[in-house]
């Protein structure tokens, strides 16, 4: 989940980094967001908060995180059969989770928790005393070193932890094929031995140690991707398995671009310019354009922008209401999106989804 400001879902060579340079900044191009999504229904209904959903391959489930128990003021992960609308949950129901996803054809799924961390209850226990009391703080992620990555049936039985290691394991995702994971972490600020410069810099900011890694489905041969000391996050796989979208932030933590890599690290590319929270990229299946959200038009007005997938092409707004408007992901088939907005009377994080307008998007990126 995968954010540093203001959504929870939200860390390489130098080399490739300073050719970044010789590049303009793109503006944005002029659209009518409302002609990209059509028929707007809300999802979720019954949950306090709700979002971060996302398709099987044949498009029959929807795995998604929601905050339901009272006795439990963090996210869990639910499983929906899309033909029933049966909703069922699959994560253990102690600490908090995060960041789930189906297996593309397997009955698998796939999310971080930190339910074996021995002070979860504890941890439950002082969120819900501290909001009893009112008290009002600004939206930020904790990065919680207990967070492993699981994967389990869709019973939620046979769970297994993938990762075992002590630091922020998360924002993990299934290649195409079933047979990768990408996820983001910053293990090595436990692991390996810092400089002195990295753990005064990880001791204030512990996502600046947040790298992209890749292993096997199995939770072996892990390597990292990426290697920055500011939060390289949010991976997934393109359509065709070979590459990898994600979102770099800066050094500040108040502005993050789109880049895209080969699944080996290999060929790391910056999309976007927008010199803005630009995150939560998701590819079309058509693989030739990629879906985000950016805080473009103000700090607390994050809307949905898509742009080609070599980023030669101005972005273009998909989306124009106040509020927030992330995380999107479309159905495998591209002619649905679904997304996480405030868009409600309550101002409340709920999904929403709607028709996709393929052509349009195309058409307003000048492509055919």
């Amino acid at each position: 989940m995968k954010n540093l400001l203001f959504a929870p879902f939200l860390g390489s060579a130098s080399l490739a980094i300073s050719s970044f340079l010789l590049f303009a900044t793109f503006d944005v191009a002029p659209a009518h967001a409302t002609e990209f999504i059509t028929g707007e229904q809300q999802l979720s209904v019954k949950e306090k908060r709700a979002g971060e959903a996302y398709y099987r391959q044949d498009m029959k489930w929807m795995i998604f995180q929601a905050e339901v128990a009272d006795d439990n003021p963090f996210y869990q992960i639910f499983l929906k059969n899309i033909d029933s609308g049966a909703v069922q949950q699959v994560s253990p129901g102690q600490g908090k989770t995060t960041c789930a996803w189906v297996h593309p054809s397997q009955e698998k799924v796939l999310f971080s928790s930190t339910h074996e961390d021995a002070g979860a209850k504890a941890k439950m226990l002082a969120e819900i005393e501290r909001r009893k009391s009112g008290e009002r703080q600004s939206y930020a992620w904790d990065y919680d070193e207990f967070y492993d990555i699981y994967e389990t049936d869709f019973s939620g039985n046979n769970i297994r932890n993938l990762t075992k290691t002590l630091g922020y394991d998360a924002e993990a995702s299934w290649s195409p094929d079933g047979k990768l994971i990408a996820f983001a972490s910053n293990r090595r600020a436990y692991v390996d031995k810092l400089t002195d410069d990295e753990a005064a810099l990880f001791k204030a900011n512990p996502s600046s140690m947040i790298d992209i890694y890749i292993m096997d489905a199995d939770g072996s041969n892990v390597k990292r991707l990426t290697d920055t000391t500011t939060y390289d996050g949010g991976p997934f796989f393109s359509p065709d398995g070979k590459r990898i979208v994600w979102r770099r932030f800066t050094e500040s933590g108040r502005e993050a671009e789109i880049f895209t890599m080969n699944i080996d690290g290999t060929d790391q590319k910056q999309i976007t310019r927008l010199n803005a929270m630009s995150w939560a990229p998701f590819y079309h299946p058509s693989g030739k354009y990629i879906i985000f959200a950016t805080n473009l038009h103000g700090h607390r007005n994050f809307e949905l922008y898509i742009v080609d997938v070599d980023g030669e092409k101005a972005p273009v707004r998909a989306t124009d209401k106040e509020g927030f408007d992330g995380l999107p992901v479309f159905t495998p088939d591209g002619n649905h999106i679904t997304w996480t907005s405030d868009r409600t009377p309550e101002k409340k994080g709920l999904l929403f989804h709607g028709k996709w307008n393929h052509q349009k998007a195309l058409e307003s990126l000048g492509m055919k």
